[in-house]
C-alpha cells in the first residue's frame, strides 16, 4: 500500500460475525474497507486478517483505535475469569439478594426465579471494617483479615481476579485502596479491582455488581489487549493502540487493561460517535441510529449532534454504573435464526454468528436465517457476496426456508421469507418506540441513520412500517461503525456521590471536590500524551428533585446559580416525562469529562456528477414490500452514483459489503457527500 508516512489512520471493530477493518489516508480522503470472519477461538487472528486486507505493514499508520465486544460475549456467555469478592462482613450475600425485585418482563411469572449469581457464595467473604456515608472511618479495617480472605480465595480456591467493594467507599476510598494494596503486594500476579476505581456512586449493590463485572473480564480482555499489541507491532505499528469506551471517545490501551468494563460496548458506540459527528457536520437536528450487523440491531437516539447517555445500565441483569450511551439493542441481525415456537414464527434472539454462519455460507449451518431469508427474496447476489470473496449457496437458502419455515407454516417460500422480516421490523419498531413516543418524541420527525452491513436493506422497511420521511446510508456503511471510531477524542470520566440539596450555598461548596476530580482527569490526560492546549474539562451535575430515585445529567457553567440549575433540570424532565414539579432540587453526583481532542477527518464534499444515472449493471426479481409482489429490480453499482444523481424505486444498490434495496414508493438521491438519501413510502 503506497501512502504518504504518517497520513494514514485504522479502526477496527469486531462484530458477532464479521471483523471489519477500514482505512483513512489524510492526503487524499480516501476511505478503504475490508472484512474478514470473526475468530472466536483467536480474536487477535480476525483483526489480523482484517488489516491484512488493507496493508502488509502497519510503519505508516498514524493512529489505530478498536472497537470490541470480546467483554460483552465473555459476559453473556459466561466465559469470564473466576472471581473472589472481598466485602463488609456481613454483607457477602449483598451479590445475591440484589434489590429483591422482580423484572418487570416477569412480573406476572409465578414461575420465575433468579439467575444464579456471577460469583458463587464460597467465594465470597466479609472483613471488618466500616465508613458511614458521611466517609467517616467508625471501624477500622482489619488488615489481618483482608490478607487471611486474600489465601482463602487465592490459595485455597485458586482465584486469579478479586473485586473489593466496601459499603459507602464512594464517600471515603481509603478502606478499598488498603485493601487492594494488601492483596497486591502478597498476590502480584493476582487481578485486582476496586469499585471506586470505576465509579464513586452510591448504591451498594449496583458498586459491587460493576466491580464484579470488571473482574470477571479483565484477564480475558488484558490477555486479547497483550496479544493484539504484540502482533500489532510485529506488524509495525508504531503509535499507540486507542481503544473505545462505551460512551464515546477512546482511550490508550494501558487505560483499557486498568478499567476493562468502560470496553464493555465500545463496538456499537462507534457508530453513535460517528453518527453525532454526521449530525453536526450536516446540522441534522434529530436523528436515529440503525445499526444492524450479523447478531444485534442497535438503535439510538440523538438530537443536536447529542446522543443519549445513561449513567446506569444493564447487561444480561447485571446492572452497571458506567457513562454509557443510550442504545437500545434488539437480539436480531444478518446472521439472527428465523424458527417456529408451537405455530408461531420467530426471529432471534439466537445466532447462527461466526460459525457456522447462515446455511447459504454451506459451513454447517442447517436454520435459516435473516441473511437466508434476504438471498430468498432477491436482495443479495450470491455471487457478489463481499465482493465476491465469499461463495455463497442460494439454493441451500432456499431449500431451509422451505423446510424450516414455509412448510411447518403452510405457506410458500416467498411468504414465509417476507413473514420473517414482517417479525423482526415488530421487534424493532417496539424497541425505537421505547427512546421515541415513550419519551414524548415523534419518530416521524427524525432521520433515519443505516449502517452495518445489513443496516441498509433493513431500513427502507422500517422506514415505511414508521413513517419516517428520510433514510441516510452513510459511505462505507458496513464499516460505519469503525468510520467512527476515527471520530473520536480520547475520553475519561471522573464522578463522586455528594447527596446534598440544590443551593446557592452547596454550589459554591463544590469547588474543592470538582478541583479534585479535575485533577484527576488531567493526570489521565497527561498520562495518554495530551497537549494542555487540546484538553477540556467539563464539569456536570447529576440532579433530581428531592425524594426521587433516579436523576438527569445537567451540564455546569461558569456563574451558574441554583435557580438557573433547577430551571435547566425542570425543562428537560419535562421534555423527558412530560411533567415538572415545583420541588426543591438535590444534587445527587458530581461528574468531571476529560476530553482530549484528536485529529480527525473531516467531510469531503464531493463534485456535481457529470450526465445522467449511469444504466443499471443488472436486473433481478426481488419481492416489493410496497406492491407485495415479486417485480423486477434494476441493480446500480454504488461506485457509478454521483452527487446529484436520482433513482426511483424499486431499485437495489450494491456496493460488495452492503446492499441498499429501494422499494417501488421510494425514491434515491445521492448528496454532495456521497450519501444515498431515500425518501417517500411513508403514510
Amino acid at each position: 500500500m503506497s501512502q504518504e508516512p504518517g497520513r494514514t489512520r485504522f479502526a477496527v471493530d469486531i462484530g458477532g460475525t464479521f471483523v471489519d477493518a477500514i482505512s483513512y489516508d489524510d492526503t487524499t480522503g480516501e476511505l478503504r474497507l475490508h472484512k474478514a470472519s470473526t475468530t472466536p477461538d483467536a480474536p487477535a487472528r480476525g483483526v489480523l486478517d482484517a488489516v491484512g486486507g488493507l496493508a502488509g505493514r502497519l510503519d505508516d499508520v498514524e493512529a489505530f483505535v478498536h472497537g470490541t465486544t470480546l467483554g460483552l460475549n465473555a459476559i453473556l456467555q459466561r466465559r469470564g475469569a473466576d472471581v473472589g469478592i472481598i466485602t463488609n462482613e456481613g454483607f457477602r450475600d449483598l451479590l445475591e439478594i440484589a434489590r429483591a425485585n422482580v423484572p418487570a418482563q416477569h412480573m406476572y411469572d409465578f414461575s420465575y426465579a433468579p439467575p444464579p449469581p456471577l460469583v458463587p457464595r464460597r467465594h465470597r467473604t466479609g472483613v471488618p471494617g466500616r465508613i458511614d456515608a458521611q466517609g467517616t472511618v467508625i471501624e477500622p479495617l482489619d488488615e489481618d483479615a483482608v490478607r487471611e480472605a486474600g489465601r482463602l480465595l487465592v490459595e485455597e480456591h485458586g482465584l486469579r481476579s478479586l473485586a473489593v467493594c466496601f459499603l459507602h467507599s464512594y464517600a471515603n476510598p481509603e478502606h478499598e485502596r488498603l485493601a487492594a494494596r494488601i492483596l497486591r503486594e502478597a498476590y502480584p500476579e493476582v487481578s485486582v479491582s476496586t469499585s471506586t476505581d470505576i465509579t464513586r456512586e452510591y448504591r451498594e449493590y449496583e458498586r459491587t455488581s460493576t466491580v464484579t463485572l470488571d473482574a470477571y473480564i479483565r484477564p480475558v480482555l488484558n490477555d486479547y489487549i497483550a496479544s493484539l499489541e504484540s502482533r500489532l507491532n510485529d506488524a509495525g505499528l508504531t503509535h499507540p493502540l486507542h481503544i473505545m469506551r462505551s460512551g464515546g471517545g477512546a482511550m490508550t490501551s494501558e487505560l483499557a487493561r486498568q478499567a476493562p468494563l468502560m470496553t464493555v460496548l465500545s463496538g456499537p458506540a462507534g457508530g453513535v460517535v460517528g453518527a453525532s459527528f454526521l449530525a453536526r457536520e450536516q446540522n441534522l437536528a434529530k436523528v436515529i441510529t440503525f445499526d444492524v450487523g450479523g447478531t444485534s440491531l442497535d438503535c439510538c437516539v440523538i438530537e443536536d449532534g447529542e446522543p443519549g447517555e445513561v449513567h446506569e445500565a444493564g447487561i444480561d441483569g447485571f446492572p452497571l454504573l458506567i457513562p454509557i450511551f443510550d442504545i437500545r439493542t434488539v437480539g436480531a441481525g444478518g446472521g439472527s435464526i428465523a424458527w417456529i415456537d408451537e405455530g408461531l414464527l420467530k426471529v432471534g434472539p439466537h445466532s447462527a454468528g461466526a460459525v457456522p454462519g447462515p446455511v447459504a455460507y454451506r459451513a454447517g449451518g442447517t436454520e435459516p436465517t435473516v441473511t437466508d431469508v434476504a438471498l430468498v427474496l432477491g436482495y443479495l447476489d450470491p455471487s457478489g457476496f463481499l465482493d465476491g470473496d465469499m461463495t455463497i449457496d442460494a439454493d441451500a437458502a432456499r431449500d431451509a426456508v422451505a423446510a424450516k419455515l414455509a412448510e411447518p407454516l403452510g405457506v410458500d417460500v416467498t411468504r414465509a421469507a417476507a413473514s420473517v422480516f414482517q417479525v423482526l421490523l415488530a421487534r424493532t419498531v417496539g424497541a425505537l418506540r421505547e427512546i421515541t413516543v415513550e419519551r414524548a418524541l415523534d419518530p416521524r420527525e427524525f432521520a433515519l441513520l443505516a449502517f452495518g452491513g445489513a443496516g441498509p436493506l433493513l431500513a427502507p422497511m422500517l422506514a415505511r412500517e414508521m413513517g419516517i420521511a428520510t433514510t441516510i446510508v452513510p459511505q462505507v456503511p458496513a464499516a460505519f461503525s469503525a468510520f467512527g471510531m476515527l471520530m473520536s477524542d480520547l475520553e475519561y470520566e471522573f464522578a463522586t456521590t455528594v447527596l446534598r440539596p440544590l443551593t446557592d450555598e452547596t454550589l459554591a461548596g463544590l469547588e474543592e471536590a470538582f478541583a479534585e476530580l479535575e485533577g484527576q482527569g488531567e493526570e489521565v490526560l497527561s498520562a495518554q500524551g495530551v497537549k494542555p492546549e487540546d484538553r477540556t474539562l467539563i464539569r456536570r451535575l447529576d440532579v433530581r428533585y428531592h425524594g426521587q430515585e433516579h436523576s438527569l445529567g445537567i451540564d455546569l457553567v461558569p456563574g451558574d446559580t441554583a435557580a438557573a440549575v433547577l430551571a435547566r433540570f425542570s425543562a428537560q424532565h419535562e421534555a423527558r416525562y412530560g411533567h415538572a414539579m415545583p420541588e426543591p432540587g438535590q444534587i445527587l453526583t458530581l461528574r468531571v469529562r476529560a476530553v482530549g481532542r484528536l485529529s480527525k477527518p473531516g467531510l469531503r464534499e464531493l463534485p456535481p456528477a457529470a450526465g445522467a444515472v449511469p444504466e443499471p449493471i443488472g436486473e433481478r426479481p426481488a419481492f416489493d414490500v410496497a406492491s407485495g409482489e415479486t417485480v423486477a429490480f434494476p441493480v446500480y453499482a454504488r461506485a457509478t452514483l454521483g452527487a446529484g444523481h436520482e433513482v426511483s424505486g424499486p431499485a437495489i444498490v450494491e456496493e460488495g459489503t452492503s446492499t441498499t434495496v429501494i422499494f417501488g414508493d421510494q425514491q434515491l438521491t445521492v448528496d454532495r457527500y456521497g450519501q444515498l438519501v431515500i425518501t417517500g413510502g411513508q403514510a
